[in-house]
């Protein structure tokens, strides 16, 4: 027994043994530690003063050569500001009036009427002079990282994480003419330098004389330019109060400086367009009715609405305030009413139903007043300007024109290159129909050739658009065409009418914010422009050809 008492002390005192050796390990290796920091902290020390040492020998270098001056510098001072006295006069003007230098070669004197012999012997010796110093940072080509969330659209690869100062420049510039559409005369420096010329010595006394007068020159022009168009992004026009869902319906007051919005967030409002802060005036909310379409009435004091899943529709009162409900109408036996088109005259409603059927309602009553049907499915309907007639675009890619008085087809013609018919709209001063299919063509025809031709030829076809166009809209001067995908972000198109060109600066160059696009209006005097899109915004963009609103 005795044996294994006197074992416990041995094992402990091991095991003490063994911890002092392991902190005596771990207090060696700590010191070592500290002293290659404290080494490290040294040799970092030393380099930067070391460095500093040689910014301060090369900034000396620097001050000592920008102190220095050349011969033509002295001369240049002396000429103007004197030699401190030591000049003459008499002598200044001598030097000041001589009329002879030597040429380049040195071999002959010869009469400069251009310019002084001072300035022209300054500029010889300014030409000759040589850089006072050369800096290497200059020489070496710095890199430029293109991760930056301000130059990562500018790779074209993941390769091109880094590219120099010219690559870069190069790559702005072609960013630009893409943008432009080529280079601009103006940045056409070898245009320009013919174009000067070519000008005889007439035109430059009498662009010398225009420079001496002052005035206001610029005009402004009465029809729209085409190219760029001049427009500011404002605020969203339902800034206060965004919808929480997909925006159906975007649409400016007929008289009143108010747009209203409404979408699939069961809710109307009314927003004061000013460009700044376009603040809220009220909001109605419809119960379980999803809005698929709103309008406003012709005289402005109603909004018509329609539900995305309902046979009945609403009618806000904005004079009185109150909901009207149109529960049922008699003779319009369709599960669902949705899509509807208001006459300009305020007289009619034109409701869109399955199977081709087309119902003419009264605006007063809300009742039906007659029905007329096309051959297949109704797709889009427009009343021209004067309420006179309608146009209807199948989805078959025909358009049936109806005579709204006798409800009589007049005319039937088929859309080039359609397979399936979407959107339709007539201009305001009833010159153009534009025709949008499932294809991304929107074709533009003049109502003349679509009054007597069955297979009239579009006068152009608009084919910026690479999925179907869901949306087309004139403005009220039949100057520019809306057109736009509610199936691709940023697919909206405006078109510049008398020369049938798409501006190229909307949307705005790699800035997207439009995404899908689901309703466009412009305002009544086209001095605004919205997008109502599927984020349940209604974008706003000043348009600054016209003044007003």
């Amino acid at each position: 027994m005795q044996p294994a008492a006197d074992g416990a002390p041995r094992r402990e005192k091991k095991m003490r043994k063994t911890r002092d050796t392991k902190k005596m390990k771990k207090a060696a290796k700590q010191m070592q530690l500290r002293a290659e920091a404290a080494a490290a902290e040294r040799a970092a020390a030393k380099q930067a003063a070391e460095e500093a040492a040689r910014e301060a020998a090369r900034r000396a270098r620097h001050l000592k050569v920008l102190g220095r001056k050349s011969g033509a510098e002295k001369e240049l001072e002396e000429l103007v500001f004197g030699d401190s006295l030591n000049v003459e006069e008499n002598e200044l003007l001598h030097r000041l009036t001589g009329s002879t230098r030597l040429n380049a070669t040195g071999s002959s004197l010869q009469e400069d009427s251009s310019d002084s012999e001072v300035e022209n012997e300054a500029k010889g010796k300014i030409s000759s002079r040589k850089p006072a110093w050369v800096d290497e940072d200059d020489e070496a080509e710095e890199n430029v990282d293109m991760t930056h969330k301000y130059r990562k659209d500018l790779m074209k690869s993941d390769a091109e994480k880094i590219l120099t100062k010219k690559k870069l420049k190069r790559r702005l510039e072609e960013q630009f003419q893409r943008a432009m559409g080529g280079v601009p005369a103006w940045a056409d420096l070898d245009n320009r330098k013919k174009s000067k010329k070519t000008t005889s010595g007439s035109d430059s006394d009498e662009d010398d004389d225009l420079l001496r007068r002052t005035g206001n020159f610029i005009a402004s022009s009465e029809s729209l330019p085409r190219g760029i168009l001049k427009l500011k992004t404002c605020l969203p026009a339902n800034q206060e109060r965004f919808a929480s869902g997909k925006l159906a319906t975007v649409q400016f007051h007929p008289s009143a400086q108010v747009v209203m919005t409404a979408g699939h967030d069961r809710s109307v409002s009314l927003f004061q367009v000013d460009g700044v802060r376009n603040p809220k005036i009220q909001s109605i909310y419809l119960e379980s009715f999803p809005i698929y379409k709103a309008c406003f009435s012709v005289d402005g004091e109603q909004v018509i609405a329609t539900g995305t899943h309902h046979r009945m529709f609403f009618v806000y009162d904005m004079m009185s305030g109150s909901i009207i409900p149109i529960q049922k109408v008699r003779g319009v036996d369709e599960r669902f009413l949705r899509s509807f088109e208001l006459s300009p005259d305020g007289s009619f409603m034109l409701v869109t139903g399955t199977s081709g059927y087309l119902y003419l309602l009264s605006m007063k009553t809300k009742e039906l007043v007659s029905t007329m049907k096309i051959n297949g499915r109704c797709a889009a309907s427009a009343f021209t300007p004067d309420s006179r007639q309608v146009y209807s675009y199948s989805k078959e890619g025909e358009v049936f024109i109806w005579d709204v008085r006798s409800r009589k087809c007049l005319h039937k013609f088929e859309d080039e290159g359609s397979l399936e018919g979407k959107c339709i709209a007539v201009s305001r001063n009833n010159q153009y129909v534009a025709c949008g299919s499932a294809s991304g063509v929107v074709n533009l025809y003049t109502t003349d050739a679509c009054l007597k031709a069955s297979h009239p030829k579009p006068v152009k076809a608009i084919m910026n658009l690479v999925t179907s166009a869901t949306c087309v809209t004139f403005n009220p001067t039949t100057e520019i065409l809306a057109v736009a995908s509610c199936e691709a972000d940023e697919a909206v198109k405006l078109v510049h009418i008398p020369s049938y060109t798409v501006f190229s600066n909307f949307p705005v160059f790699r800035r997207k914010q439009i995404y899908l696009a689901q309703s466009m209006d412009f305002s009544p005097r086209s001095g605004f422009f919205s997008v109502g899109n599927n984020k349940g915004k209604a974008l706003l963009f000043r348009l600054k050809h016209y003044a007003d609103f």
